[in-house]
């Protein structure tokens, strides 16, 4: 079954390698990538911002995770990071410059 997240927010994540990305997401995913850290499978996850503006960049990305992702189940052994194709990737930039972000 794919997802059917809103977006309401930023994060940042920090892999185990140490390095750092952003996301956008909900507070139920935010609670799935906090569970990962718990479980060792990231270093930590950050939100940087709530309750973002419904733009038409973050409905662009609202619906290419929900048409390519599942909500993990709460049981999960790794982490997904949700790939971004150079077209995705132009609007979670252009999400986070609306946000005064990065």
């Amino acid at each position: 079954m794919k997802s059917h997240e809103t977006f309401t927010l930023i994060e940042e994540i920090t892999r185990l390698d140490g390095s750092k990305y952003m996301e956008i997401s909900d507070m139920v995913q935010n609670g799935r990538v906090e569970l990962a850290a718990e479980r060792g499978l990231i270093k930590q996850v950050r939100i940087l911002q709530l309750n973002i503006a419904h733009t038409p960049h973050v409905q662009a990305y609202e619906d290419y995770v929900n048409e390519n992702y599942e909500m993990p189940a709460e049981d999960f052994t790794e982490f997904q990071e949700w790939a971004k194709p150079e077209k995705i990737q132009k609007e979670v930039d252009a999400i986070l410059q609306e946000n005064h972000i990065g």
